[in-house]
């Protein structure tokens, strides 16, 4: 409700700025940019191929602005995460999908921007340098080349959703580490046992005599289950560890005059 709420908002203060622009006789690209912005949904590769056009010939300057940035966010009220994820994902079909880019998105459906960037990420993860790879920080793993082709049929064959992707590929291109599952579901029994806690002493018309003995039982279960996720969070912690790229050894440093 929210997001709709924004979405509604900021597409209401477009087109008054739309209809000023036109009136005072703007450029034909300031006005593309704010037409193509109000329909992003539907075409996303327009909104980027304009972004990246506006942002490589510097034509935001000549509208009074400084930095690119600035006037994604304070003209066409794309925040500047949205507009990277754009940029690079028009550049993940221009280097390889391009025909994609041909696409009218009526005989054959555009991908999404969302399954797009799943795709480019994979792809920039298996041509990384084994030294710049961080596990640890969740980055997706080098794919094999069958992995990335099966990957590319989905996107761009099947059209499938970020979230079919996910299902599918997340296995296989983001591995949990073993026992990441089990926490995960101790987690949530966890968070559960919590608000029930929470919740019981508001609720009008329950006696005490019926609360306590939920909540000391709620009390006892938490503790079981802290017990049960404690050995879990340190394996997972050690295997992160032991993942994590060592950092390059700095040769040792000469004494001053000793000779080299």
């Amino acid at each position: 409700m929210l997001y709709d709420a924004a979405v509604a908002q900021a597409s209401e203060k477009i087109a008054a700025l739309l209809e000023r622009l036109e009136q005072s006789g703007a450029e034909p690209l300031r006005l593309d940019a704010l037409r193509i912005t109000q329909a992003f949904k539907r075409s996303w590769v327009e909104l980027a191929q304009t972004l990246v056009q506006i942002r490589d010939g510097g034509s935001y300057e000549a509208w009074g602005f400084d930095e690119f940035y600035a006037y994604c966010t304070q003209e066409l009220h794309l925040r500047r995460a949205t507009v990277d994820k754009l940029v690079m994902s028009f550049s993940t079909l221009k280097r390889l999908a391009p025909s994609v880019l041909r696409w009218d998105g009526v005989e054959k459906e555009v991908p999404s921007l969302q399954a797009v960037d799943y795709f480019g990420k994979a792809v920039n993860a298996a041509n990384k340098p084994a030294e710049q790879r961080m596990p640890s920080t969740g980055e997706a793993p080098p794919a094999p080349r069958e992995v990335l082709k099966d990957l590319r049929t989905a996107v761009f064959d099947e059209g499938q959703s970020v979230a079919e992707l996910r299902r599918r590929f997340d296995p296989i291109l983001r591995p949990k580490p073993q026992g990441a599952e089990e926490l995960d579901s101790i987690q949530k029994a966890l968070g559960a046992a919590r608000k029930l806690a929470d919740i019981l002493p508001e609720i009008e018309g329950l006696d005490d005599d019926k609360v306590v003995p939920v909540e000391k039982a709620l009390g006892h279960l938490r503790e079981a289950l802290e017990t049960l996720a404690e050995p879990l969070r340190d394996a997972i912690a050690a295997h992160k560890k032991a993942t994590r790229p060592k950092a390059a050894k700095k040769p040792p440093q000469r004494a001053a005059g000793q000779e080299a």
